[in-house]
């Protein structure tokens, strides 16, 4: 549905801006290449000796196949074959630990829009400051007074094509390393003409629009930009995600992006273990990518996803990359009613958004997305610093403003997409203060900086506050706060007997020796029991079943909180 007036520049609103795919166990996905006989496939493909060489490249080419893309670091790359058996050859092999028929997924969902119209003006002094309700619940020009502003750090937007012709991107946005991993396709196209809206272009825009008395401004508005495409009309390949989130950790010596941070505003939910999709294989390629980036010092921000799960208690599902590897997941909020009777309009900024994916095993900190939850269809005016006010819907006004188009249009938009993003420009705040800043310090400074709340599984560590996170004088100050992390991926909880009569089998892999604790949960978050709660050796620790011996049948989680992370799974107890 469109409604459309003549506004210059222009303001849309969009909505859906972030699906979650469900991918059920029988195999509801496409592949990447036909799957009619003899036509070429592409496999992705994990190497068994965690770095790719010679020997991955001949094993492939002895089967008859070709390589697709090879990255030595990481020992991810991918294969071209006609041959039917051509994976199950290639496994044999022993040279690869995993592998899969790549997947196409829509990673995020068609967007509906909106046109208002006003008169032509020209745009001044950020004209459009009085409408961004997101940069005042984060505190933002908290950390711009401070002289915090993004300068020198650079953020890879891995999503769709950007709109580099942008008055409010195009001067922060680093052309050169920008690049496209959709083969036929340059960086900076997508779908639709000029004025269409364009989801990288909005998330860039929340990051980093420039402060140049031109329309919006972004949290961290002298950060650069890497536009990294992996996306088409909002939807993609794994290999094309994986190959940009690899480009984009690697320096530009080395042929890559030099991103400090990557904000990845996609997403897709699937079975646990992928059943007969193929997708197993496919998210630990995805899961070697994150952490190779996090080995290689880059935070990988991802959003949390727009289905109102609880990632906790919602059964053998699985949502990536937001719990892909060592990268952090963000929640959406918003207020409901901003724009009523502006400027003493609605300041609960930090409320809930009621589409938002949550769970302690999901979410670091929630930030500003967006939502249309306010009824009806009054009408509400907020001012521009120049020219005429902005009047449309008071709903609108929730939403969160961002460039948006090649043609120079602002759109309204909400989604976990938009709150991912403001979580990045924080960061490159951040690491502008501490350049040498190690991910995990800035992962603490992102978890100790963010405000108290009370729903610590929709809230993570707390709401973002751009303000407070460069407050610290020293990163050894960050660096003593009890959530530092570096690797969430080396911490792992196993549930080997799940489901069976008697004694559910549970264990847990720390990288090096320290406190750890092991709950259990009912299906209402009630905790009902205690597993382990004390220091553990580095390695595999057997955990006692007697704390959970009263317990009856039915379903509950176990969650293990240990260096610094908490990782939770499911856990079915059936009768004696």
């Amino acid at each position: 549905m469109h409604k459309s007036w003549r506004f210059i520049p222009s303001l849309a609103v969009t909505f859906g801006v972030l699906a979650m795919l469900v991918v059920s166990s029988t195999g509801a996905w496409a592949a990447s290449a036909g799957d009619s006989p003899g036509a070429a496939k592409r496999y992705v493909l994990l190497s068994a000796s965690g770095t790719w060489g010679a020997a991955e490249t001949a094993a492939i080419t002895r089967i008859g196949g070709t390589v697709g893309f090879s990255h030595p670091g990481s020992g991810i790359g991918s294969a071209v074959s006609t041959d039917p058996q051509f994976l199950k050859a290639i496994m044999r092999s022993g040279t690869f630990s995993k592998g899969s028929q790549d997947m196409m997924v829509q990673w995020q969902a068609p967007v509906n829009e909106q046109e208002l119209t006003e008169d032509a003006v020209n745009p001044a002094d950020d004209n459009f400051i009085n409408l961004q309700w997101s940069m005042t619940a984060i505190h933002a020009a908290g950390a711009w007074s401070a002289g915090y502003d993004g300068s020198g750090v650079r953020v890879a937007v891995i999503d769709g094509g950007m709109c580099d012709l942008h008055p409010d991107v195009a001067p922060n946005l680093d052309v050169a390393h920008s690049t496209s991993f959709v083969p036929g396709f340059t960086f900076n196209q997508d779908t639709g003409g000029a004025s269409a809206f364009r989801h990288a272009c909005h998330v860039a825009g929340i990051i980093a629009a420039a402060d140049n008395t031109i329309g919006t401004i972004g949290v961290a508005p002298h950060a650069t930009i890497i536009s990294v495409k992996a996306l088409h009309g909002g939807s993609g390949s794994f290999e094309a995600v994986i190959q940009s989130i690899l480009y984009a950790s690697d320096p530009i010596s080395a042929g890559g992006g030099g991103a400090d941070i990557i904000n990845m505003s996609l997403g897709a939910t699937f079975a646990r273990g992928g059943g007969n999709t193929g997708a197993g294989a496919l998210i630990s390629a995805l899961n070697a990518a994150v952490n190779y980036a996090t080995d290689h010092n880059v935070l990988v921000v991802c959003s949390a996803g727009n289905n109102a799960l609880d990632l906790d208690h919602s059964g053998n599902i699985i949502t990536v990359p937001a719990q892909s590897g060592s990268g952090i997941a963000v929640s959406a909020t918003a207020p409901v009613g901003f724009a009523v009777g502006w400027p003493n309009g609605a300041t609960n900024f930090s409320d809930p958004a009621t589409y938002s994916n949550f769970g302690h095993s999901l979410v670091w900190v929630g930030a500003p997305g967006g939502d249309s939850a306010l009824p009806g269809s009054a009408v509400c005016s907020i001012p521009r610093v120049v020219g005429p006010p902005v009047t449309t819907a008071c709903w609108v006004f929730d939403l969160v403003l961002s460039p948006g188009s090649q043609s120079g249009s602002y759109f309204f938009a909400a989604g976990t997409s938009m709150a991912a993003p403001h979580v990045a420009g924080v960061a490159a705040l951040i690491k502008q203060k501490f350049p040498g800043i190690t991910v995990g310090d800035l992962k603490a400074a992102i978890a100790q900086s963010a405000d108290p709340m009370d729903n610590g599984a929709f809230y993570g560590h707390g709401f973002l506050n751009a303000a407070a996170a460069v407050a610290a004088s020293t990163p050894e100050l960050l660096a003593s706060k009890p959530v530092k992390v570096e690797s969430a991926a080396r911490v792992e909880l196993t549930i080997a007997r799940n489901g069976s009569v008697g004694a559910p089998e549970l264990s847990f892999t720390l990288p090096s020796a320290g406190p750890a604790k092991v709950e259990l949960f009912d299906v209402a978050g009630r905790k009902v029991a205690v597993l382990y709660d004390g220091q553990a050796s580095a390695g595999r620790t057997t955990l006692s079943w007697a704390a959970g011996n009263s317990l009856h049948a039915g379903a509950y989680f176990a969650r293990l909180t240990a260096s610094g992370v908490q990782q939770a799974k499911q856990i079915v107890v059936l009768g004696q």
